[in-house]
Order: C-alpha cells, then sequence, then structure tokens
C-alpha cells in the first residue's frame, strides 16, 4: 500500500478516516493521562508483593453491604463520599503505601488524585478491583472485618 492509495481510500470514506483519526486521538490521549497522573496501577499479584513487604494500607471503597460481600484481608472500609485524605485512617500514612481498592477498579482513581494532592507519596490502585482480585483465585474475606 503507498501513499497515494491511502490518500484515495481516505478521500473515498471521509467518516471512517474522522472514526480513525478521533480514535487515535483518544487512544494517545488516555495514554498520556496515565504516564502523568501521580499514581500506579497494581495487578493482584504485585498488591500480593507490596503487601508482603509490610506497613502497606488497603483502603477498600465499596458500599459496606459489597464489603461485607468479600473484600481483600486486611483492607479498611471506607465509602467513597466520606473520603478523606486528611482522616484519621490515614493519617500518618504519607510515606507509606497506601492501595486503592474498589469493586470494578473504577472509583479508586479520583480517590487516588486526592491522595496525590494531599501529598501522599506511594499511592496505587488495584486495577480491576476485588473483581480482579477474586478472578486471580486469591482470598477474599467476608463480613466485616
Amino acid at each position: 500500500m503507498n501513499f497515494e492509495t491511502l490518500m484515495a481510500f481516505f478521500g473515498r470514506n471521509p467518516m471512517l478516516s474522522l472514526a480513525l483519526a478521533g480514535l487515535t486521538v483518544a487512544i494517545l490521549y488516555t495514554e498520556v493521562a496515565r504516564l502523568f497522573r501521580g499514581y500506579k496501577a497494581l495487578k493482584p499479584a504485585g498488591l500480593t508483593a507490596l503487601v508482603n513487604q509490610g506497613g502497606t494500607l488497603v483502603v477498600d471503597l465499596s458500599a459496606i453491604a459489597d464489603f461485607e460481600k468479600g473484600h481483600i484481608p486486611g483492607s479498611r472500609n471506607v465509602i467513597p463520599s466520606q473520603f478523606d485524605p486528611q482522616g484519621k485512617l490515614l493519617a500518618g500514612a504519607k510515606q507509606s503505601p497506601v492501595v486503592l481498592v474498589c469493586r470494578n477498579g473504577m472509583a479508586s482513581d479520583a480517590a487516588a488524585k486526592k491522595l496525590k494532592k494531599a501529598g501522599f507519596e506511594q499511592v496505587y490502585v488495584l486495577d480491576g478491583g476485588t473483581a480482579a482480585w477474586d478472578a486471580a483465585g486469591l482470598p477474599l474475606v467476608k463480613g466485616r472485618a
């Protein structure tokens, strides 16, 4: 395929060309934003390794009912609407690793941004949330811990 053929295709298919350009820009924006967001995403195995090093605080942002259905051992539950980087749960954890977990990995991003803005140094998000943890065959604790 040469340049003239490609340009002829774009000329004959302007909607497909615009869709391709839009998707390309969206992918580039997402990847650049991920590089500069200030916190890291962990896979379940990475979270296990981090917790085994000691001193890691795992904060579960699930609703209370979801938390009681199953959560990562040792995690502490905070409802997203009550999440406060200056609260007593996070007091003294600015230098410690803090891992944020939610049901599917979507709600943790906003909380991670708050922590980074508040000066926390080691902020992580569990990629895929508790669902990814469970899918990896790792244990979940039921009830209020």
